[in-house]
């Protein structure tokens, strides 16, 4: 078997074998095929695409390339959630505790953040004394224990993926769903989870920006977690302006201790409990959906979810009273506040989530390049939403920093972020639709 040969193959529009994907795989990570040879290959794949058979096959090629996690000692049935990443979405450090609540074992293994703000590893770091890494017995009796454990994923997960991803970043092969799909199925099916719940985000702040782009995603690896015996749901949900009111990494586990604590509304508590009850659901925890909120929403309210998370801090060395004193995370120094102008009057029309996103990422609370240092006091606190009501003078977002050039230079995008109308707007709805094995489902009179 030659790679030239498969390469040709593909980029005539013709279906790989199972065992021409695992050759593909398998040599490409063990240095056998060079990097020229591999991004021919994405790049056929770019333009001709796969079907579902073979981007199932370079799904598990990937996984298989490095460690496959053993979570079978671990009682009950095990969901991951996946979120294809936005701004100030911090929803794992909510509905982990709140689905553990629930009696459903929460084994989440994540990563560190590259872009707007750190990913959950980088978030829960803020919290003082919070150990993100267990060995595998201890990872395991945790769960067991507490129904949760949220820690960094191991060095050798999913090796394929990294040398892939690294070289479709520099060759343009980047949007293409097969290998998108692959890339974020080969992780979650690596990292031991039975079935999985995925958010897959459109919009601004999102990786993907179209609607139909996000449903193909979405579709895509629900047949990849079908075809290799995963079942997966999907929302498509917006991510036209942020998910929460809070960028940045501090200030995010603030956010998300302050829906805990019963103490905040909004699309973050929201988007929390239609994930959790699509987990309920999936484990059997629960007939329906409607069923699932109503028990995640009594949680909420009890108080059960908090003392969870509290229960969680406290088993990985964090220091619990965060929870009850969120002045015990880091501070920034200095805070600058951005007020509307007498012409901004009338209504937010729109508040662009990736320009706010790179805003965060310029005061430091995110890394240009893997091997940056995060700042995990910095960031910014949003004090209106689309289709809010307006007046001059009134706060639109606090920046929280610590170096006076880089906040100079936030300014600078945080404003242009904001627009504005004179008539009353409309918010985009936070879910557009629901992809099952069953099909797609238009969501809050989404047209798709």
């Amino acid at each position: 078997m030659r790679t030239v040969d498969l390469i040709v193959k593909k980029r005539k529009g013709e279906a790989l074998e199972q065992e021409e994907i695992e050759f593909l795989v398998q040599n490409y990570v063990e240095g056998r095929i060079p990097d020229y040879q591999m991004a021919a290959f994405c790049m056929a794949v770019y333009f001709q695409g796969m079907n579902t058979a073979e981007v199932a096959q370079l799904t598990m090629a990937m996984a298989h390339s490095g460690e496959m996690v053993d979570l079978a000692p671990i009682t009950g049935v095990k969901v991951d959630k996946h979120s294809t990443g936005g701004v100030a979405d911090t929803t794992t450090l909510v509905l982990g505790p709140l689905v553990a609540a629930a009696g459903v074992p929460m084994a989440k293994m994540s990563g560190r953040g590259l872009g707007h703000t750190g990913g959950t590893i980088d978030k829960l770091e803020s919290i003082p004394g919070f150990q993100t890494t267990l060995s595998r017995e201890a990872f395991i009796k945790q769960v067991n224990e507490l129904k949760i454990a949220l820690v960094g994923q191991s060095g050798n997960l999913v090796p394929a993926d990294k040398k892939l991803y690294a070289l479709r970043d520099v060759t343009g092969t980047v949007p293409s769903i097969p290998l998108i799909a692959s890339s974020i199925m080969s992780k979650k099916i690596a990292a031991g989870a039975d079935k999985l719940v995925l958010d897959v985000k459109v919009g601004s702040g999102a990786f993907m920006k179209k609607k139909e782009d996000a449903i193909a995603l979405a579709e895509t690896m629900v047949q990849i977690g079908e075809q290799v015996g995963r079942e997966t749901v999907a929302l498509v949900t917006s991510m036209e302006e942020p998910l929460g009111t809070a960028i940045g990494n501090a200030l995010e586990v603030e956010e998300a201790i302050l829906v805990l604590q019963g103490q905040k509304q909004g699309a973050l508590r929201e988007l929390c409990l239609l994930l959790g009850a699509e987990i309920l659901v999936l484990t059997g925890r629960v007939r329906d959906r409607q069923e699932g909120r109503t028990l995640l929403e009594n949680l909420l309210i009890s108080g059960a979810a908090l003392e969870k998370f509290v229960a969680l801090v406290a088993a990985q060395g964090g220091n619990p009273a965060v929870a009850q004193d969120t002045s015990l995370l880091p501070q920034a120094a200095g805070q600058e506040v951005v007020q509307a102008l007498p012409e901004q009057e009338g209504y937010v029309a729109a508040i662009d989530a990736e320009r706010l996103g790179v805003a965060a990422m310029t005061l430091g609370a995110g890394r240009a390049e893997k091997d940056d240092p995060i700042d995990l006091a910095v960031g910014m606190k949003l004090h209106v939403r689309q289709g809010d009501r307006v007046t001059a003078g009134q706060p639109l977002a606090t920046l929280y920093y610590n170096k006076r050039e880089k906040l100079e230079q936030a300014l600078k995008l945080v404003r242009p972020a904001f627009r504005f109308s004179q008539t009353p707007v409309a918010p985009e709805p936070l879910v557009y639709a629901l992809v099952t094995k069953k099909g797609v489902t238009a969501l809050n009179g989404h047209s798709l």
